[in-house]
């Protein structure tokens, strides 16, 4: 990461990153898919609509993954090979605790969340049903991304999407089998997305457990260090307060698209799959940009630094602008993987042509924001982005509720471009004064 040409080095990182990310939430497409395609619009409403809730419990913890990434790669271009077993240890300690956690949140709360939210009475016992399976896997859902970013910060991204691959067969297998043979509908989906995680979490630790030093994870071995654990918190903790507010928000546009009914949150369940598809475009650039910022201002090399942002922040661009347009263009194929109910697929329409299609704007704020944390700095992106889209969209469907303004779900939806758009344009100034600050003190 830290010489020769950036642009190749930054496309072999980032390209297995994309794939793992499309893989790790095919693991929820596929099982939107088959209850959509071998079941009844309540399932697929009770499966998809759940996707806004595992992401607002899950956010925050993958925020502070992102902080130990950040830790381990500055560490890295400093060359200080004891901080980084350190913090290597720490990782890996933390997401076991973590992942428990999780676990007992997600079984506890998950029927008064989807209550809170106004879930379809003929949909809410499905989707508790699903939700509580889910989140029995959490604890191998976190090691596996925290071990994915120990492996991320030292730019090996093939292997984590190896193991997700083995999990990825493993999901479709048991999700058909459980399904069209054992008629286990969404309680088979969530069983199927358990053992996956199960599976690519252990591929995982077999491979870091064989690392070399000072990457390697000994499962035996339980440590926490305290100095380590403050500086991963202090960076991913914005990131995943972010996560969460931003989470929030977006359930609180759920449960306006809750009030058309299971069609409507079925609908919008199926086409916000391919908004997560192209979000991974923007993802893997995201990490690229922590990654390489993090090496090379921890070396001191800022030149590098400006020259990751635009990389990023263009192929970023230009790949999700091609994808929302495709998949915008072709709407109708794209849905018919999972519903060929007429009235569901009309309320996936306007989810594609109101928000998808313009979901590159994304971009702007995201890569901007990833280049904030790799020179260290999380919380103003964090603060930004709460309040240019987080609260926004809050307003947005307290409108939808309280007034007759807003009466349709494209009414509703077009809330997400506006609120790209003005968050975009505030990170990005932002990104510009944070980068001279942090300029000056590498020159001191």
């Amino acid at each position: 990461m830290l010489n020769g040409p950036l642009l190749g080095k930054i496309l072999v990182f980032a390209l297995p990153l994309m794939a793992s990310g499309v893989l790790q939430q095919s693991f929820n497409s596929v099982d939107v898919a088959v209850v959509g395609r071998y079941c009844n619009p309540q399932s697929l409403a009770a499966v998809g609509s759940n996707g806004m809730i595992i992401s607002l419990i899950v956010n925050l913890f993958i925020g502070i993954s992102v902080g130990a990434n950040v830790v381990i790669a500055h560490y890295i271009g400093r060359k200080d090979n004891r901080a980084v077993k350190n913090a290597v240890e720490t990782v890996m300690s933390l997401a076991l605790v973590c992942g428990f956690i999780l676990l007992f949140i997600g079984v506890f709360t998950a029927r008064p969340i989807l209550e809170a939210i106004s879930t379809p009475h003929d949909v809410i016992d499905l989707a508790t049903l699903y939700l509580r399976i889910y989140f029995l896997g959490m604890p191998f859902f976190l090691v596996y991304n925290f071990g994915s970013a120990i492996l991320r910060s030292v730019g090996d991204t093939r292997r984590p999407f190896y193991c997700l691959v083995a999990g990825g067969i493993v999901n479709v297998i048991l999700n058909l089998i459980l399904v069209l043979v054992f008629d286990m509908g969404v309680a088979g989906v969530a069983i199927a997305t358990v053992v996956s995680n199960v599976v690519s979490a252990s591929l995982l630790l077999v491979i870091l457990a064989r690392e070399e030093e000072p990457y390697r994870v000994d499962i035996r071995r339980f440590l926490i260090n305290r100095p380590e654990l403050s500086k991963m918190l202090r960076i991913g903790m914005p990131a995943g307060i972010q996560g969460m507010v931003f989470s929030f928000s977006n359930i609180f546009i759920v449960s306006g698209i809750n009030t058309f009914g299971a069609a409507g949150s079925a609908g919008s369940a199926a086409a916000l799959n391919y908004e997560y598809y192209c979000y991974f475009v923007i993802v893997a650039f995201n990490s690229a940009a922590v990654a390489f910022t993090g090496q090379n201002y921890g070396a001191g090399q800022v030149e590098r630094c400006n020259r990751v942002f635009r990389l990023c922040m263009i192929m970023a661009l230009v790949g999700c602008a091609v994808l929302n347009l495709l998949i915008a263009w072709q709407k109708e194929f794209f849905i018919s993987f999972f519903t060929t109910d007429p009235e569901v697929a009309s309320y996936a329409y306007i989810r594609i042509i109101t928000v998808l299609m313009f979901q590159f704007i994304a971009t702007s704020y995201e890569v901007s924001g990833a280049c904030m944390r790799g020179l260290g700095y999380s919380m103003t992106p964090t603060v930004l982005t709460i309040i240019g889209t987080c609260l926004l969209r809050i307003g947005w469907v307290y409108t939808f509720h309280h007034t007759s303004i807003i009466d349709s779900m494209s009414d509703l939806l077009m809330v997400y471009p506006l609120s790209w758009a003005i968050t975009g344009i505030s990170v990005l100034i932002a990104y510009f004064i944070i980068r001279r600050k942090a300029y000056r003190k590498v020159s001191v």
